[in-house]
């Protein structure tokens, strides 16, 4: 056992000795570099509009339902004080006109979060494209390679040294771009 170790150790120094001494050509552009998400998209113009845009459709939606629910609510406290003096039939087609009612709210508040959510798909899918399309140009300028994201949230690169981060000059590339669009 003791021989197979030191055979190892012969031949894990040999292969560190040759590594070593083989020369690398320095090269003056690295080939993988990469952004970090969260400063991209804290700072990224165009994704700050969508962003404004989704909140605002988001609080109109919460507006517009919250009203109709406040609404809704008023015709049954209305119902529940007038309810015994209603014959037997008026009390069952109210009831069921309201059942309607709040079915129709309920349906809303659904319908609404789902265009909500596909909105905000289609406009995730448009911000990766136009991310994708810049570094698509950007790395056949600069001569890179492969571009890596990093994120606080979601850290699938542990470490990068700061000579290969190219945040801010993409996001400047970006913001460039989407002020020379008209901000679309």
């Amino acid at each position: 056992m003791r021989l197979l170790a030191i055979a190892f150790l012969i031949v894990l120094t040999s292969f560190t000795v040759r590594a070593q001494s083989t020369p690398t050509a320095p090269t003056a552009t690295p080939t993988v570099v990469f952004v970090n998400s969260d400063s991209l998209l804290n700072n990224y113009a165009y994704f700050k509009a969508v962003k404004l845009k989704l909140q605002t459709l988001t609080q109109k939606a919460q507006d517009e339902i919250t009203v109709k629910g406040q609404a809704f609510q008023k015709k049954v406290a209305n119902y529940q004080k007038t309810a015994n003096a209603l014959t037997p039939v008026q009390k069952a087609a109210t009831e069921k006109k309201l059942a309607t009612e709040q079915q129709t709210l309920q349906e809303l508040q659904q319908n609404t979060g789902k265009q909500l959510q596909e909105i905000e798909s289609a406009e995730n899918t448009t911000l990766y494209e136009k991310i994708a399309v810049f570094l698509k140009g950007y790395t056949r300028e600069k001569g890179y390679k492969i571009v890596l994201t990093y994120s606080k949230s979601s850290p699938s690169m542990l470490y990068g040294d700061d000579s290969l981060d190219v945040t801010k000059d993409v996001v400047a590339g970006l913001n460039d771009e989407y002020t020379k669009s008209g901000g679309k």
